[in-house]
């Protein structure tokens, strides 16, 4: 699994050195994608290539060979076996350069060649489509940005310090001209993606910059660790089932005796089921879990596994993540796999606490499912008020089966659902 930092930004924003500072303070590998254009660049003035003869440019990106290598802490970049690390910098590659990282085929190859780079790899990327194009899904994304005469002055004293000879006026006119060409590209424009973090560079050191990004990196993949841990499936060992016996037993019996439980009916002893209660309140899907003598792993917020303790019992229990608000596609594999293996899921159709007082429209995956996979679906009516030795009523009905519905398109899910709801809201009056 690969870890992706992209950074996007017009030239002169302090990408390049940002980059090469974080990614031995973070031991993420370097990609610089500027210099793999650069190569192109260089290639096509070397054998005397013109823009608009695409033929020669392909047959060139089939035969070149572009290295990123490193020397005691320096980039060193190969271009068909051979060090052009200061040629690329060179005032004929940067005049054109923009230009060549514009043409399609271009575009193409060298995305296609810095995916593969980072496959399976922690790395950092700048550029000026990293986050927009190249990697879209990346982890992270900044987009740093700074006033143009001020990145003239840093891109003027860098090419001084390299021994490249362009006067600033040079240097802020080359700038000009590529921010609009790089914004104005048919692939891989320069652009802020929707889910960038956007740094303004102009009155910050890179050192200031740097601690910045760092801070979003490391931030990102304590959040990341946090869901892979959210979303680790338990393995069904000894001791797991040993803690999931002793927590039932104590847990239920509490339930019990603050809650004065009374149940009516009950969940058949075999056979793939999905039971769907209203929601009233954050323990009463605790009551089915607990009270039931089959395992029933209800579906659940992410959020609720941000807590430790909650963490711990919903992967005793083998409760189900889901990020709300979207198609969660690894949650309803899992939820499918538990049906298709003779298990009973739960959900709250409703989708949030008190739904139905709220007036909010219920959800249809339970009955999607149901008519999926022809589960027959068991309505749960909860009512109580759930405070200390009050009465809480848990009530069962009879298994609903969908299969007429089957082949029956959006509609039919609709009208499944509602039927299905009506049925709970029934058994939510019942009391003994």
């Amino acid at each position: 699994m690969s870890f992706v930092v992209a950074i996007d930004g017009p030239a002169g924003t302090g990408k390049g050195t940002v980059t090469k500072i974080l990614s031995k303070k973070l031991k993420l590998i370097n990609i610089d994608t500027g210099a793999m254009y650069r190569c192109v660049t260089l290639a096509m003035i070397n054998e005397n290539i013109q823009l608009d003869d695409l033929p020669k440019i392909e047959e060139l990106l089939k035969n070149i060979k572009i290295e990123l290598k490193n020397d005691k802490g320096n980039q060193v970049v190969l271009l068909n076996d051979k060090d052009v690390t200061k040629e690329i910098r060179s005032k004929e590659v940067t005049k054109l350069v923009s230009q060549v990282s514009s043409i399609k085929q271009v575009r193409l190859e060298m995305a296609g060649l810095q995916r593969k780079m980072a496959k399976d790899k922690d790395v950092i990327m700048e550029g000026r489509d990293i986050g927009t194009y190249v990697f879209p899904n990346a982890e992270l994304k900044i987009y740093l940005d700074a006033d143009v005469d001020e990145r003239a002055k840093r891109r003027y004293k860098q090419n001084q310090e390299k021994g490249i000879n362009m006067s600033y006026e040079e240097v802020l006119d080359n700038i000009k001209k590529r921010d609009e060409n790089d914004k104005n590209k048919e692939i891989g424009a320069l652009k802020i993606a929707n889910d960038a973090i956007v740094i303004d560079t102009t009155n910050k050191s890179i050192d200031e910059v740097v601690k910045e990004i760092k801070g979003h990196v490391v931030k990102k993949k304590k959040q990341i660790k946090m869901v892979q841990k959210i979303y680790n499936v338990r393995s069904e060992s000894t001791w797991k089932k040993i803690e999931h016996k002793i927590v039932k037993f104590i847990l239920s019996g509490l339930y019990r005796i603050i809650f004065r439980v009374r149940i009516t009916g009950e969940v058949p002893e075999e056979g793939s089921y999905i039971i769907c209660a209203n929601h009233i309140n954050y323990l009463d899907a605790a009551g089915v879990v607990l009270l039931n003598k089959r395992k029933v792993q209800f579906v659940a917020k992410e959020d609720l596994f941000r807590y430790r303790l909650m963490n711990w019992l919903a992967h005793i229990f083998d409760i189900i993540p889901i990020k709300r608000n979207m198609q969660d596609m690894e949650a309803m594999k899992r939820c499918i796999k538990i049906l298709k293996n003779g298990g009973i899921l739960g959900i709250f159709p409703e989708g949030t606490r008190n739904g139905m007082e709220k007036n909010v429209k219920a959800k249809n995956g339970a009955a999607y499912m149901a008519i999926k996979t022809g589960t027959p679906i068991i309505p749960v009516g909860i009512h109580g008020k759930f405070k200390v030795f009050s009465k809480v009523y848990i009530n069962f009905g009879e298994p609903v089966d969908l299969s007429r519905y089957k082949g029956e398109g959006k509609e039919a899910v609709d009208e499944a659902t509602q039927l299905i709801m009506d049925k709970i809201v029934m058994l939510t009056k019942m009391e003994d």
